[in-house]
């Protein structure tokens, strides 16, 4: 896939490495998600060329094998010599458009190599060599998930690849997170790619401007809001596991933690450097005034669960962590705000958390207020800065989320029942970003043998090219949910540097 020009291309060339071979290829095109059949036709003025065309999108077909229709498809029956090189390239555009000019698929895949490998060697990662190489994968990775012409990146180019074989949790993500911004923010900036940082927040700030009571917890590529969830009957499912959705309805809940997110994803541009934007500021000061207010209702939380808002404690945590970032902002980097007053709101909500969010009985932080049910969102806590891994009341969370979510050494997000707070079927694999969070609390308490072995257990879950999906299924050894899953990179880059680097990133709140 060449770096983007006008028109996205996929080129794909057969080499002939060894004595001949006998090739059929059969090129199916469907647009609306399989529903609608195209157009096709062989340009007149053109040799070795197909247009596809349909409503607003058509596909442009060229290669020098001989190409004909049959049962809908464009079939092509080819022989390839030792030495020889087919090509084929598929181009998409919009329909109204001229058909876009050709590309040479050789100085196309020089041209990719080229690119992924100057990108990739502009990268700074001190870390060990066997660590570096799956970090600038999980980078590469997040690259290949941005949309060039805005900066956002999406947390999945897929969807609805389940959590469960065969169950309903099957969710669209191809959009971009606010609760990906910080570790985004932090992973590129230490890796030396400051210029896809600042674009990241450029992004960010466009896509959250307007009413702070409107901020969405995700966005289309482009800052788009509208994200209707959609279900569509007429496909089966991967494996069955229906339905099959576009669309995300969980863009229109209250997820408190975004607001955290945010905040600390601009303080952390400001403590790392980025060149200081004008409007930043401004709009942090307005989303401070609207969650002061919104902080004491409930929400979905950060799983987007689907069934009734709670008082969840990671949301309490990160509205905790909006207002502490404000304080820090103003006393170490000299902007204006009502410090005194955010202190106070920021000591409130700590208190609250501490008092509401804490069982004695378990010896742990739970889920949400009055819950006795766990939630390894809590292993964020010491992360974002709340309190100290030392602390008591965060060991016994530690242990708690150890002693009841672990599974054959890997983290689940929590238990799901069929009552359970999600509002959906029981039943998923562990989650991979969660079990990565376990590795930073280890090394925050010392264990570092143990973050590393658990560090190294998850990696060697990744695919042939090192890419990791959302959750995995232990007992099947297989992969599952959308995938490659940028927050599971994200948490990758993340507790790599933590366990093995002198740039800690679960340090967010220093500086």
């Amino acid at each position: 896939m060449p770096p983007r020009g006008k028109t996205p291309d996929i080129v794909r060339i057969v080499e002939g490495v060894k004595g001949r071979v006998e090739f059929r290829s059969e090129l199916a095109i469907r647009f609306g998600y399989g529903r609608v059949v195209p157009w096709v036709r062989q340009r007149t003025h053109e040799e070795n060329t197909r247009v596809a065309l349909a409503g607003p999108d058509a596909l442009c077909f060229r290669t020098p094998a001989p190409t004909r229709g049959e049962d809908m498809q464009t079939v092509s029956e080819f022989t390839v010599d030792e030495g020889e090189r087919v090509p084929f390239v598929l181009t998409w555009f919009p329909s109204h458009e001229e058909v876009p000019k050709r590309i040479d698929p050789e100085d196309a895949l020089a041209e990719t190599e080229s690119f992924w490998r100057d990108w990739s060697e502009a990268g700074r990662l001190d870390l060990p060599p066997e660590w570096a190489a799956v970090v600038r994968r999980s980078l590469i990775v997040l690259k290949a998930l941005t949309y060039q012409p805005t900066g956002g990146i999406v947390a999945a180019p897929t969807t609805s690849l389940p959590e469960w074989i065969g169950s309903v949790r099957n969710w669209d993500y191809r959009y971009c997170w606010l609760r990906d911004a910080t570790l985004t923010l932090l992973a590129l900036l230490t890796c030396n790619h400051a210029d896809e940082a600042a674009e990241w927040r450029r992004w960010l700030i466009r896509a959250i401007a307007g009413d702070p009571a409107d901020v969405q917890i995700m966005y289309g590529v482009g800052g788009e809001r509208q994200l209707t969830e959609l279900e569509l009957p007429w496909l089966t499912g991967y494996e069955g596991s229906a339905p099959v959705r576009i669309g995300n309805a969980a863009s229109e809940q209250l997820q408190l933690d975004v607001y955290g997110e945010v905040l600390d994803c601009l303080y952390q541009a400001r403590v790392h450097g980025l060149p200081l934007d004008p409007n930043a500021w401004r709009i942090q000061l307005a989303l401070l005034d609207h969650l002061e207010e919104a902080w004491h209702g409930p929400d979905q939380g950060i799983w987007e669960i689907r069934g009734e808002p709670r008082h969840f404690v990671h949301s309490k945590v990160m509205a905790w962590v909006a207002f502490d970032r404000a304080v820090l902002s103003v006393e170490g980097h000299g902007l204006d705000g009502p410090v005194d007053h955010w202190r106070a709101v920021r000591d409130e909500i700590h208190r609250e958390v501490c008092e509401r969010g804490f069982d004695p009985e378990l010896g742990s932080f739970t889920q949400s207020y009055g819950s006795k049910e766990l939630d390894a969102s809590l292993l964020m806590l010491p992360l974002v800065g709340f309190l100290p891994a030392s602390d008591p009341r965060l060991r016994g969370t530690i242990e708690a989320v150890e002693r009841e979510l672990l599974q054959d050494g890997f983290v689940l997000r929590y238990r799901t029942k069929e009552d359970g707070v999600d509002g959906l079927p029981p039943g998923e694999g562990v989650f991979l970003p969660c079990s990565f969070w376990l590795a930073n609390c280890y090394e925050l308490l010392g264990r570092h043998d143990e973050a590393q072995q658990l560090f190294e257990k998850l990696v060697g879950l990744s695919n042939d090219l090192g890419l990791l999906s959302e959750e995995y299924d232990p007992v099947a050894g297989r992969l599952l949910g959308n995938f490659p899953q940028a927050f599971t990179h994200l948490t990758l880059v993340g507790t790599a540097f933590n366990i093995a680097s002198d740039l800690p990133l679960h340090r967010r709140r220093a500086g």
